[in-house]
């Protein structure tokens, strides 16, 4: 039994090192590539990583806040790899939807779109169908990063919520 716990620590130091080693190849690879760059591409690279690490944060943030609520009603956290999550770029230019691992960028101008549609006159099965066709006919992208089924698709009905939520329409 004491063989099994030194064999499962050797297993976590064994990952850990690869994690490791793959984190130094892949910083490597980009000091190489950091001379080629312009003053525009390091710009471009430099908010990326600002983004990427502004999710890590609300991520661990999320699954904290998921396992204290799970504790404190007494049940299993539900997953976060389903929930969606919009982020904006510090210049405003772009809009990142963020559902489970994955994501897909909308322009200033699409996400304004989706928030008229979204705060338009209408029943809910009338928002859902409108958001819908409007992905179908512009952004056919959105149905590979989320499971849409059909125009009264439950995650229609969430993403609207969020949109309503996160943006507001000035006069």
């Amino acid at each position: 039994m004491a063989k099994k716990a030194v064999d499962t620590k050797k297993s976590k130091v064994r990952k850990t090192v690869n994690k490791d080693a793959g984190k130094e190849s892949l910083a490597k690879e980009l000091r190489k590539l950091i001379p080629q760059l312009d003053s525009e591409g390091l710009e471009f690279l430099i908010e990326q990583a600002k983004v990427h690490l502004y999710n890590m944060q609300v991520e661990e943030l999320n699954k904290a806040a998921d396992a204290a609520n799970a504790a404190s009603a007494g049940k299993a956290p539900k997953s976060a790899a389903k929930d969606f999550r919009i982020d904006g770029t510090e210049s405003g230019s772009s809009y990142y939807l963020h559902y489970g691992n994955d994501s897909v960028m909308f322009t200033r101008d699409e996400m304004i779109r989706l928030v008229k549609i979204v705060n338009a006159e209408g029943t809910d099965p009338e928002i859902r169908e409108r958001l819908y066709n409007w992905f179908d006919r512009e952004r056919t992208d959105i149905f590979a990063l989320v499971p849409i089924k059909n125009k009264i698709d439950i995650h229609l009905k969430t993403l609207a919520a969020l949109i309503k939520k996160s943006f507001k329409i000035r006069e």
